[in-house]
């Protein structure tokens, strides 16, 4: 059965992830289909990288979410928050990179400074917490 929490809407999400950091950090979008139910979430979708899976959890207690973002050819793990905006946080491809992100089911309308914003403030709060799951 599907998810009803406000927080998690199963259905058609957007989304960018920041390569980078600071005024360097370039911005990529990315275009998906999110499943929530019963803690578990799952999905698919693209980007500039290219097509790609989603698997993971979500607690609709804490908001806390953990996400893997499966390519054909390696593996991007997020982490973040949700809220009435979406889901915010850091990917990290351990060992390599990371950077921030963004993701929000399709009807959300944000502006782009503020969402910059948010998500450099929650990407250094994640860049030093253990698992939230």
């Amino acid at each position: 059965m599907a998810e009803q929490h406000k927080y998690f809407p199963s259905g058609i999400w957007d989304g960018f992830y920041l390569y980078g950091s600071g005024p360097a950090s370039t911005r990529h979008e990315m275009y998906f289909h999110l499943n929530f139910s019963a803690g578990q979430v799952s999905g698919s979708g693209s980007d500039d990288v290219g097509t790609f899976t989603w698997s993971g959890n979500y607690n609709v207690k804490t908001y806390a979410v953990e996400l893997v973002k499966s390519y054909a050819t390696h593996r991007v793990f997020y982490r973040g928050m949700a809220d009435e905006n979406g889901i915010y946080g850091q990917w990290s491809i351990p060992a390599f990179t990371s950077g921030g992100f963004h993701l929000w089911p399709r009807t959300g309308q944000e502006e782009e400074e503020e969402v910059a914003e948010e998500v450099a403030a929650i990407s250094l709060t994640f860049a030093s917490r253990p698992a939230i799951l």
